[in-house]
C-alpha cells in the first residue's frame, strides 16, 4: 500500500520543513505531494529543498487538493493542512486501519489543538463530539482510498467548505474510520486573539449559509472579509 500525502500550502515556510521532516521519518510505503497556492514566501523552495513532489497552482485549497490528487500515484490519499503536528506512526495506523477494516472507505484522525488555553480544550471535545456524529474537516487528516476518491468523483475545487462537503459524500458512500490513537495536533493559531463566541457564532454562520445554499464563492467572500477586519483590528 502506498500513501499519498498531499499538502496544500500557502505562505507556510515556516511549517511544511518541519510537516515533510516527519513524513519522510515514517517507514510506511508513501509519497508527499505539496501544492503551493501562489506562495510570496519560500514555501515552495523550502519544500523542494526536501526531494519532495512541489507544483504551484491557481489559489484555493480546493484547487489545489484535486491538482494534489490527480498527480497521485498511492492506493490511499491522506489530506493533511500544513499547520499539523504529525504523529510518528501515523501513516502505519492509516495502513493499519484500513487493512483491519476492509469494508472503509477512508476515514481521518482524531484531531487535538496544540494551543494551552481553555478554549482549545474545549475544542478538543468539542471536535470529538461531532466526529461521533460523522461531521470533520481537512484539518484532522482526511484520508481515502484512491478507487472511492475517484467513484465519488474526488474533491469539488469550490471556494470554501471544500473539504466539508467532501467529507459529508464520503460518509454517504460507505463506512468510515477514526484513528484514535496516535492523535493529530493541529495550530491554535487561527483562533488567538479571538473571542469564542465570535469564533463559534462564524461557524454557525458559514453552515448555516452552506445549508442553505449560498455558493460557496460567497461565503469565501464574506469569510476573508471577516479575516481581514481581524488583521486590521489586531494592527
Amino acid at each position: 500500500m502506498i500513501i499519498s500525502v498531499i499538502i496544500p500550502v500557502l505562505n507556510e515556510a515556516e511549517r511544511v520543513g518541519p510537516l515533510i521532516s516527519v513524513l519522510q521519518g515514517e517507514t510506511t510505503d508513501h509519497e508527499i505531494i505539496v501544492v503551493d497556492g501562489g506562495s510570496t514566501d519560500r514555501s515552495m523552495e523550502v519544500a523542494g529543498g526536501f526531494g519532495v513532489t512541489v507544483f504551484r497552482t491557481p489559489p484555493g485549497r480546493g484547487g489545489q487538493l484535486v491538482a494534489g490528487a490527480a498527480a497521485a500515484r498511492g492506493d490511499v490519499l491522506l489530506f493533511l493542512h500544513a499547520d499539523s503536528n504529525f504523529p510518528r506512526g501515523g501513516l502505519a495506523a492509516v495502513a493499519r486501519v484500513l487493512g483491519q477494516h476492509p469494508a472503509a472507505v477512508g476515514g481521518n484522525f482524531r484531531l487535538l489543538f496544540d494551543g494551552d488555553d481553555k478554549f482549545s480544550r474545549w475544542l478538543d471535545g468539542f471536535y470529538a463530539w461531532l466526529r461521533a456524529r460523522g461531521f470533520y474537516y481537512g484539518d484532522s487528516g482526511v484520508f481515502v482510498r484512491r478507487p472511492v476518491y475517484d467513484a465519488l468523483g474526488g474533491i469539488r475545487p469550490i471556494a470554501l467548505m471544500e473539504d466539508f462537503e467532501f467529507n459529508r459524500r464520503l460518509e454517504d458512500f460507505g463506512e468510515t474510520v477514526c484513528i484514535d490513537e496516535p492523535a493529530l495536533v493541529s495550530s491554535s493559531r487561527r483562533f488567538r486573539g479571538r473571542h469564542p463566541t465570535a469564533i463559534v457564532g462564524g461557524w454557525l454562520l458559514i453552515h448555516g449559509l452552506f445549508y442553505l445554499g449560498v455558493p460557496p464563492a460567497h461565503l469565501a467572500r464574506l469569510y476573508d472579509s471577516a479575516r481581514q477586519r481581524r488583521r486590521r483590528a489586531d494592527a
